[in-house]
């Protein structure tokens, strides 16, 4: 691996965990498509990579500081954390048989609806 793709994934990492920690944003909106566009990994890599980094406890210290604020609600975690990982698996499964260039267009389809609702229709 190259300085400079170190230094990059080192950007990622550091831009994507300041937006998890502002807005609770990170692995599908930053660190995908910047793996995409910065280091030219296709869709699945990239995806594929996302996930590894989340393996490990990447937001202990940001939940720390919202624990210690009062804004963390550990049931709902939970209940979120449960069918996160089986639909995480099943969803790699799916998606890893349907070509890179068509995961692309859904992924952006899926941030492009979500950016509009947030846009243009929230309360």
């Amino acid at each position: 691996m190259s300085t400079t793709t170190v230094i990059i994934l080192l950007i990622i990492g550091l831009v994507a965990g300041l937006l998890s920690g502002m807005i609770g944003i990170g692995g599908g909106i930053v660190i995908v498509p910047a793996l995409v566009y910065f280091l030219a990994m296709d869709q699945h890599m990239a995806q594929g990579t996302s996930l590894a980094m989340m393996l490990l406890p990447v937001g202990i210290l940001g939940v720390m500081n919202y624990y210690k604020g009062g804004a963390v609600d550990y049931k709902a975690a939970i209940l979120l954390a449960i069918p996160f990982v089986l639909g995480s698996y099943f969803g790699s499964k799916f998606t890893l048989a349907i070509d890179a260039p068509t995961v692309k267009k859904i992924f952006g389809g899926v941030m492009m609806v979500v950016a509009i609702k947030m846009m243009f229709f929230d309360k």
